[in-house]
């Protein structure tokens, strides 16, 4: 069956495990199950653990190398779990030496590194958008996450390794390709001169006029800078589609979550980007029951949807994480927290839904995927009337919605 790459988490993510895929078949590992492990929430290592159990189960005797965020905060612990024969370290699954070598355990000192090179990918397996790496770690500590003890401190890729990577992508047929990293807004303060997000962004469409479409991952509120603002007015080509790391809409709660944004910083930058772009969709990521949220500053983050116009929403419910200081604050009971969860993904299905609806009658370009479903530069999905190979763009006048997917007839 060979090699079988199983990936947890973040789009960045995605990158390392098709880093990770080219780096094993070079050292000759032809039948193995990698899991690129994620620690964000504790949900995502139980799935972790589960699909390590039934990988076990299911391809007895073959390697399982667990790799990834939670592989780099407890080694041990996913080194005991059955079938398990390697752990490799956040740095070390993008090392040719370490894939090389034959310790059973190799997970480095990640607060240590001082560099991010580009990593080089010819295309994504699972994928018809590329994604490259501009950035890695991060340097703030918002109280409730643990990325930073899993990834270090940011590094930022030189604008011509992300040039480079990018080209190399687009060359193999990616019309579409998305900018990540763990703190992506920080973007450049490493490197000399301090070149910014909206600068590695205006340089990257300049060099490489043959791309149709650049998209952005999660942005901070606080850190959105000059040029960028300006791309987002100008540039047809970066996408219409700003997901916001915004996690909650009330100022005392992201006071304790050690944010650097207030309630009305979010409003502001959803307020200016819509000035600028009037029909630009916003997202943003939530967290429910954050520690010692009551009943009140919750309804601050559900009138947030709608006040700042949020129609694509990532909500988490609060899961304490070792070693983070929101651990150690007063708990909101389990149950509470996933009902106001559930209460936020209804008021983001509402935004969603008005924002679908508002797209009907029009014409929308669209990038197909696999499954008969294309996205529009919003990145709302739609489905053709006439089958488009995937990876093709097309034009599609939309008629109606359907159980969440635009329908519309290719012109």
């Amino acid at each position: 069956m060979g090699l079988d790459v199983l990936t947890f988490g973040c789009r960045l993510n995605i990158v390392e495990s098709e880093v990770m895929r080219g780096l094993a078949g070079a050292a000759g590992l032809e039948e193995a199950v990698l899991v690129n492990t994620c620690a964000v929430t504790a949900e995502a290592e139980r799935q972790a653990r589960q699909a390590i159990r039934r990988a076990g189960r299911d391809r007895p005797g073959v390697p399982i190398i667990v790799t990834g965020c939670a592989a780099q905060l407890r080694p041990e612990a996913y080194a005991g779990l059955p079938g398990v024969t390697r752990v490799l370290g956040n740095a070390e699954k993008l090392s040719a030496e370490a894939w090389a070598a034959a310790e059973p355990m190799l997970v480095g000192d990640i607060m240590a590194l001082e560099a991010t090179a580009p990593h080089l990918v010819e295309g994504f397996a699972e994928n018809t958008r590329g994604f490259v790496e501009v950035q890695q770690g991060c340097d703030h500590r918002c109280t409730f996450c643990v990325i930073p003890l899993a990834r270090g401190n940011s590094r930022s890729v030189p604008m011509g390794g992300v040039v480079e990577a990018a080209r190399r992508l687009v060359e193999t047929g990616h019309r579409e390709l998305v900018l990540t990293g763990v703190d992506l807004t920080s973007y450049g303060a490493d490197l000399p001169g301090s070149p910014s997000l909206g600068q590695l962004v205006r340089r990257l469409l300049a060099l490489l006029p043959e791309l149709p479409r650049l998209r952005l991952s999660s942005l901070d509120p606080a850190e959105i800078d000059a040029d960028l603002w300006r791309l987002i007015a100008e540039e047809d080509r970066l996408m219409p589609h700003l997901h916001l790391s915004v996690q909650a809409g009330d100022d005392l709660i992201l006071k304790r979550m050690k944010r650097r944004h207030a309630r009305a910083d979010v409003l502001a930058v959803a307020a200016r980007a819509r000035d600028l772009r009037p029909d630009i969709v916003l997202g943003a990521d939530l967290i429910a029951g954050f520690p010692t949220e009551n009943e009140a500053q919750f309804a601050a983050t559900l009138d947030l949807v709608e006040r700042a116009g949020l129609s694509y929403l990532h909500v988490f419910p609060y899961s304490p994480r070792p070693g983070t200081p929101a651990a150690r604050m007063p708990a909101v009971p389990g149950d509470v927290a996933k009902t106001r969860a559930a209460r936020l993904r209804a008021a983001g299905e509402r935004e969603r839904e008005r924002f679908l609806r508002s797209r009907i009658g029009r014409e929308e370009f669209i990038l197909m995927e696999r499954g008969g479903i294309g996205r529009t530069p919003h990145y709302a999905p739609v489905r053709p009337n006439r089958p488009v190979e995937p990876g093709l763009m097309a034009a599609v006048r939309i008629t109606t919605l359907e159980d969440g997917v635009l329908l519309g007839d290719l012109v």
